[in-house]
């Protein structure tokens, strides 16, 4: 078993699920109306009804119902990405659209394919099969999990991925932390009923998260809508439709009220949320005083068990060489595109910049950061409390930068420099802000070899949340011995869920071969990013972390970039790929993506 975190001092992330208003400041439709406590109790009820049989299907039958669910998340996805588009009031134009079809369609299919190939090796009496042999790290099992294809290799040349199990997991037995949930006393289980309480920030999470509850776990779904995103909710209950009739799935929606009835139902035997660690410790210890007091205590109040992932404040380590003039352009537009994506909106967006204070092109590097926020129009900020969030973090940093003007909705994309790494009480560094902001912090250190390593320990024990981490690292620096050694050390050491070299952390997301969640061993007091892995398409038993490696300075250009001037185009050909992967649609793929 992983050996708990030592707890980190931290303010509450933001509230992210239950929010009962709606977004109307930016013009969305509004929240669907509670689905009544009858219903609540129907939906239940037939789902217990239908557990067992959901439990015993084998393998070839759920692939038949994979391959329906691709047809028909496939069919709803235009609609889906326009609704998502009005939900959030963007403005037209190829990056919104690109936007929204990467971070909605295309993961649903991505994940729903993948996990279409490992049941294929199921149903053939095998566990998943990985695209290469599994190494070891200094006794720690590794398995690589990307490529897996030869479109994966064409779509992101150079990209690798693996994923390092826990210690416990021995050496020559990784089939055998494969697929619990299908072999022994997991497929022999009478199935469970699994709460899973949506997101309000990206679309692609909430069905995402009950497509692992139903194909890795075997647990049929009750799907409680966020109220952000409940117009999105009919099209997922149409794109499940067949597994609606089976009574397989259930759909409701709701706020607070509905989330805390659900929570508490006899009926329901476990939770997945993603959202904040105020609505974890809500259901886990109670609300209010008594919450905390239990907290205290250590006194659950809720037996059930709770897989949860729960934000961070996510760094992005700057590891010091000799940049071009180049190198600077794109990895300031790097940064850029991971805190405004969706607004910064993100659990994974960009929250704390780590430079070495004696790097000579730091100010090159945040005053291009700077001109590319300047230039990037500003965008409503759709989910609940934002503004507050924005206007307290400026209260604690009246020298902020901010670009763009404020209107309406809208709030200017905001950067602080130069806070103290020593500094216990910073907000940055103990509150996910959830909003266009981020911050820099320059850390002192007699080389860059010692900044990495200073780096680290200031991501792992002063940064809020284990979730995910990025690293930019140019080839000059793997070329230095001394720190090449430093950045080996790093990536066993960092104590996230996933860490990336030169991708966004964001990518570990959308791979679905690396498990998405937080760092193995937060106690429930001390849940910060929260608990358990989803995605998994190789459906491992006991993942620790993710490590993606990707080139300096990687070719075409992503479609998340901000500049990207076809992403849209190219995204939707992306999702549409991954729905039927044909060599027919690469000459538009790579027309598009060539044109970035």
């Amino acid at each position: 078993m992983t050996p708990a975190i030592s707890p980190r001092p931290s303010v509450h992330a933001p509230e992210a699920d239950g929010a009962e208003g709606k977004p109307d400041a930016s013009g969305a439709r509004a929240a669907a109306p509670p689905t009544p406590r009858l219903e609540l109790d129907a939906a239940v009820d037939e789902l217990r009804r239908r557990r067992g049989e959901w439990a015993g299907l084998p393998p070839s039958q759920r692939l038949a119902l994979l391959e329906g669910l691709i047809a028909d998340f496939r069919e709803i996805a235009e609609e889906w990405v326009a609704t998502a588009r009005e939900v959030e009031g963007m403005a037209g134009g190829s990056r919104a659209r690109g936007e929204e079809w990467i971070a909605g369609p295309y993961c649903v299919l991505r994940d729903l394919r993948l996990l279409r190939d490992s049941l294929r090796d199921l149903a053939d009496g095998s566990a998943p099969r990985l695209p290469a042999a599994p190494t070891t790290r200094d006794g720690q099992v590794v398995a690589p999990v990307f490529p897996a294809s030869l479109w994966d290799r064409m779509f992101f040349p150079g990209v690798a991925a693996e994923v390092w199990m826990e210690p416990e997991v021995p050496a020559g037995r990784l089939a055998d932390f494969q697929a619990a949930a299908y072999r022994g006393a997991g497929a022999a289980s009478g199935g469970r009923v699994a709460l899973v309480l949506g997101a309000g920030n990206v679309s692609s999470i909430g069905p995402m998260d009950a497509v692992h509850k139903l194909f890795v776990e075997k647990q049929v779904v009750l799907y409680k809508s966020h109220p952000v995103q409940d117009p999105l909710g009919p099209l997922f209950e149409r794109a499940f439709g067949r597994l609606v009739e089976r009574g397989f799935v259930r759909v409701v929606y709701g706020g607070a009220e509905v989330g805390a009835y659900l929570v508490d139902h006899p009926g329901v035997d476990e939770i997945h949320v993603t959202g904040s660690d105020r609505t974890y410790e809500a259901m886990v210890f109670g609300p209010g005083e008594d919450g905390a007091r239990r907290k205290a205590r250590g006194e659950r109040r809720l037996a059930k068990r709770v897989t949860a992932e729960l934000g961070n404040v996510s760094p992005w380590i700057v590891v010091p060489a000799d940049w071009s003039p180049s190198d600077l352009a794109f990895h300031a537009e790097n940064l850029v595109s991971s805190l405004t994506n969706n607004a910064g909106f993100n659990c994974n967006a960009t929250r704390v910049i780590v430079t070495w204070k004696g790097w000579a092109q730091r100010d090159e590097l945040l005053a291009a950061v700077g001109d590319l926020l300047a230039a990037t129009p500003v965008r409503p900020a759709f989910y609940p409390g934002a503004a507050d969030r924005y206007d307290r973090f400026l209260a604690a940093h009246p020298a902020a930068r901010t670009f763009g003007e404020r209107a309406g909705d809208a709030l200017p994309w905001a950067l602080l420099r130069g806070l103290d790494p020593a500094d216990g009480d910073e907000v940055a560094f103990r509150v996910e802000a959830f909003c266009g902001l981020f911050a820099e912090v320059a850390i002192d250190a007699p080389s860059p070899a010692r900044f990495v390593e200073r780096a680290v320990e200031l991501a792992n024990e002063r940064l809020w949340g284990s979730l995910n981490v990025t690293l930019s690292v140019h080839p000059e620096a793997l070329a230095d011995p001394e720190t090449a050694a430093a950045l080996t050390r790093a990536e066993a050491d960092l104590r996230y869920g996933t860490v990336s070299l030169n991708h966004w952390a964001a990518v570990g997301y959308a791979l679905c071969t690396t498990p998405w969640g937080a760092y193995p061993g937060h106690p429930p007091d001390d849940i910060q990013s929260g608990t358990g892995f989803v995605h998994n398409t190789f459906l491992f038993d006991r993942p620790q972390k993710s490590v993606v490696r990707a080139p300096f300075r990687p070719f075409p250009k992503p479609p998340w970039f901000v500049s990207h001037a076809h992403a849209g185009p190219l995204s939707s050909e992306l999702a549409r790929f991954e729905a039927a992967p044909s060599v027919a649609r690469l000459p538009r793929i790579f027309w598009n993506a060539l044109r970035g």
